[in-house]
């Protein structure tokens, strides 16, 4: 994403109008309506039939869904893009709907900033260790991760890694996807007993599920046991605070073989100012928004963290562009041999 410099009226209006096509695609969401159209097409007036809507309010709503190329339009027919019949079709075996659902609820969560700006305190901040909301974000974020995973597991090399630790893995989506890569590795994933009751589910369907072990634990605040060869903590970074981040390097390093390592992948700043990329600064307003203490942090103090920690071999990994979950995303240390 690229946001224009603001200088003019103009730009001030581009940047600020941005909200409109969001709000479309929302609407569309809460009435189901990519489920509703499925797979075949649709006249206007049959479709607002079906779903109870005004005619003119969807005819509107439908242009500009197939403006964005989400819907498909010929004649006076409307008719799912490939992307909207499967990801938003709640039919389809390929349905995102955890995830489809935490991004409709962020366009109410986000509404309240100015509050969140003014109290310092999140929004709904004792729902996140509710099971029932930690079992839907945790597959909301395998569907999030599930494709981005696979590309990054590709490229990475853990020919010599036998052990590897998911820490704070969720639904284990990225230890699940280096075991297909590398058939003598065993995993371990780390996490709340919720969320890895979702981690247990998918497990069921992975081949490799006999080469997954499940460590329920409160990692930020208990040591880590057993060793690895390598642990991989993967968006975590942004939910705590410096200090804790700091606390959790220890324990880690601890929980490392002579030699082993370290890969964060997280919302890294890279500029001397702290601004860019444009995503990890507004995903610390996310964090702002659900977590007590969270922000993004640059990779130079992230850098300058784990040197005074101990670690060496302190070095970002490249990925090849557009495979990365974020641009530049991928910073990896080492215990001393």
């Amino acid at each position: 994403m690229t946001l224009t410099s603001i200088t003019t009226i103009e730009a001030f209006r581009a940047v600020l109008a941005a909200y409109r096509l969001p709000r479309v695609i929302v609407t569309a969401l809460e009435l189901d309506l990519f489920t509703a159209i499925a797979a075949r097409p649709w006249s206007i007036a049959k479709l607002a039939e079906t779903l109870d809507v005004n005619e003119r309010g969807l005819d509107i709503l439908c242009r500009n869904l197939a403006m964005c190329g989400l819907l498909k339009k010929r004649g006076n027919l409307y008719r799912n893009s490939p992307f909207a019949a499967t990801i938003l079709n709640a039919k389809h075996p390929k349905y995102r709907g955890a995830y489809v659902e935490l991004m409709k609820s962020h366009w109410t969560d986000w509404s309240q900033l100015t509050q969140v700006v003014r109290s310092g305190r999140p929004v709904d901040h004792d729902e996140p260790e509710a099971p029932g909301y930690r079992r839907q974000f945790t597959w909301a974020m395998h569907h999030r991760s599930v494709d981005v995973a696979a590309r990054v597991a590709r490229q990475m090399n853990l020919s010599r890694v036998g052990t590897l630790l998911d820490l704070g893995g969720g639904p284990g989506t990225y230890a699940m996807a280096f075991l297909s890569r590398h058939p003598k590795l065993k995993a371990t994933i780390c996490d709340r007993p919720a969320a890895l009751a979702v981690a247990k589910e998918i497990a069921e369907r992975h081949k490799a599920r006999k080469r997954l072990i499940f460590l329920p634990l409160n990692f930020m605040e208990e040591d880590l046991p057993g060793q690895y060869d390598l642990v991989w903590c993967s968006n975590v970074l942004h939910i705590y605070s410096p200090d804790a981040n700091q606390a959790l390097f220890r324990r880690i390093i601890s929980a490392l073989s002579p030699g082993g390592r370290l890969v964060i992948q997280d919302a890294f700043l890279h500029d001397r100012q702290g601004l860019y990329p444009e995503e990890a600064s507004l995903f610390a307003v996310s964090m702002l928004l659900f977590t007590e203490r969270g922000n993004t942090y640059s990779l130079r103090d992230t850098a300058r963290w784990l040197k005074a920690v101990g670690y060496v071999k302190i070095r970002p990994i490249k990925m090849k562009q557009g495979t990365e979950d974020w641009d530049g995303g991928l910073l990896e240390a080492a215990r001393p041999a």
